[in-house]
């Protein structure tokens, strides 16, 4: 970014302190005309949430993936400002196709999407694109595509959020779980507790045993993986028992998951190594 740029950036935010405590973090509920101010104040950060469209048993929300890092990024920007990507859930969700609300894009227009759309945040000003994911079938899809931002020289930096398990939190979390926290993987207790925190009103516990969420175990290959390996164990695509939920285990996850997104929004605000590694890197890139 030229100086002039950022000189002209800080002045608007040391000229308008009031604007800045009421600048909307939301990309789309930005006026255009406060564009400058959001990206000095974000410091050229922007979080992209990733959700999903697909079935969560037959008592959460379709879009409950989404909802979660929605409500992540909103609530960690309230105390740490970042422009925020309106909803995304243009994911991998193929082991859901054959059940009612799930949205399927094809694989090659799911990874020209999400280049696509970094290249537009980046366009925008944006230079630093977080990602927060919020769908356990999305990391393989990410974490390839993080590595392949090193194909060609880019102006900016994508960063994905995807902590280590905290086992000192995890142990005391475990205590509160009434179901087997080895089963609970998708739309099960843990899940469908922190949708009771975030939004109660999406979540029809009453509906939460009208099918099993029981592991089937009806394929076994060791040492081997396939793309059929989910619906075989999950064929209702619920895995887990959601009517154990509680808002209070929502409660400890929730604020725990918010607490380490803030941390490492905030390193990636501060940081200016990445950047000149990666130019350092194509630098040295043989043409």
């Amino acid at each position: 970014m030229k100086p002039a740029t950022i000189f002209l950036m800080l002045s608007l935010v040391l000229k308008a302190p009031a604007a800045g405590q009421n600048l909307p973090s939301r990309w789309d509920e930005l006026v255009a005309s406060d564009w400058p101010l959001a990206l000095a104040k974000s410091e050229s950060t922007c979080i992209l949430p990733i959700g999903i469209l697909e079935k969560h048993g037959p008592h959460a929300a379709i879009g409950c993936d989404m909802i979660h890092v929605r409500e992540w990024a909103a609530r960690v920007t309230a105390k740490e400002y970042a422009v925020v990507f309106p909803d995304y859930f243009y994911g991998q969700i193929y082991e859901a196709k054959h059940q009612p609300g799930a949205f399927a894009l094809p694989s090659r227009l799911v990874w020209d999407l999400l280049d696509a759309t970094c290249e537009e945040i980046a366009r925008n000003g944006l230079k630093k694109i977080l990602i927060v994911n919020g769908h356990g079938g999305n990391p393989h899809l990410l974490r390839y595509f993080v590595q392949s931002q090193l194909e060609r020289r880019r102006d900016y930096v994508v960063y994905l959020y995807d902590p280590p398990l905290d086992t000192a939190f995890y142990k005391k979390a475990v205590k509160m779980w009434k179901s087997d926290p080895n089963g609970d993987m998708h739309a099960g207790e843990s899940e469908t507790s922190t949708l009771l925190y975030l939004r109660p009103d999406l979540v029809k516990l009453d509906r939460a045993r009208q099918e099993s969420g029981a592991n089937l175990n009806r394929l076994s290959l060791p040492d081997l993986y396939t793309g059929i390996w989910w619906y075989a164990d999950f064929p209702n695509h619920y895995a887990g028992e959601g009517e154990k939920a509680t808002k209070e285990l929502g409660e400890l996850l929730t604020e725990h998951s918010i607490t380490s997104l803030l941390r490492a929004l905030r390193v990636v605000k501060a940081d200016r190594k990445t950047k000149q590694l990666q130019n350092e890197f194509f630098d040295r890139v043989l043409k």
